[in-house]
């Protein structure tokens, strides 16, 4: 692509809202991420004894199922924007260069 037509793309008004919805969502995943790592590190500084404690009467204790648990979510909410990103961002990227490929 040429300095000219990547200026012209970044000057389309689709373009901006495209990058600030992207960017919005994007941001909140990764602020919803960062809170349940947050939350995990406060109950560990608070409650030390928490996640070491028996799960029934087994070996296994609440910190497992916990981290199983923010493993999930992080693959979550990785779907997630996967899937938006695949769908609404890819189809408002194809109709904005379809304009400029004229």
């Amino acid at each position: 692509m040429t300095d000219e037509l990547l200026n012209k793309i970044s000057r389309d008004p689709r373009y901006r809202e495209l990058v600030a919805r992207r960017s919005r969502f994007a941001w909140t995943l990764a602020a919803i991420m960062l809170a349940i790592y947050f939350a995990f590190i406060l109950a560990i500084a608070f409650d030390p004894t928490l996640l070491g404690r028996p799960l029934g009467g087994g070996v296994a204790t609440v910190g497992i199922p916990i981290g199983i648990g923010i493993i999930v979510a992080a693959f979550l909410l990785t779907g997630i924007y996967v899937y938006r990103a695949n769908t609404e961002f890819d189809a408002l990227t194809n109709e904005i260069m379809k304009d400029f490929k004229k």
